[in-house]
């Protein structure tokens, strides 16, 4: 009889070691960033890790708005508890799996649409599909600081504003 027993916990041992991992649930819901619908998340790995991906428009062209696609996604933790957050940085393949995926795509066409609606109302709202592979990220373009955007030399305006008082002590 123990014998048994000794063989019957054995093979319950080796039965939980050998079970195949818990897959990832791909749980997709919005998670706001800073502002409604920045945000999406995506557990694509057990335990509820995934990615957070950020959400941002375009209106650069007149009169449309369409997504402006940040494929540098944020690691997701808890993302199947009450309260997920995200920190650091993912890989962009994981992005590039997700966005694959059309329930994945379903919900940011959704999402990207509130917040084109909310920021330019006025606005067309029109989807581009996000990149798929790392050819086909397109880095994104800021305008080029001017010497007006540019901040003086603190020792400079230091000495501009010794000798405004200097000019004042002088006047009185």
């Amino acid at each position: 009889m123990p014998r048994l027993r000794l063989i019957w916990g054995i093979a319950l041992l080796l039965a939980a070691c050998g079970a195949p991992k818990k897959p990832p649930s791909w749980r997709v819901f919005p998670l706001q960033r800073y502002s409604p619908h920045d945000g999406v998340a995506v557990v694509n790995q057990p335990d509820g890790y995934g990615i957070h991906i950020y959400l941002e428009t375009d209106t650069s062209f007149s009169g449309v708005c369409r997504p402006r696609w940040l494929p540098d996604p944020a690691r997701l933790f808890n993302g199947n508890g009450t309260t997920p957050f995200s920190s650091g940085l993912a890989t962009r393949q994981e992005f590039f799996d997700a966005v694959a995926r059309s329930d994945v795509r379903d919900l940011l066409e959704k999402e990207l649409k509130a917040l084109c609606q909310a920021r330019a109302p006025e606005d067309r709202w029109q989807w581009t599909e996000p990149p798929l592979r790392e050819d086909q990220v397109v880095p994104v373009q800021l305008p080029s600081l001017e010497e007006e955007d540019l901040l003086t030399n603190p020792v400079e305006e230091l000495k501009r504003a010794r000798q405004l008082l200097k000019d004042q002590r002088a006047g009185e």
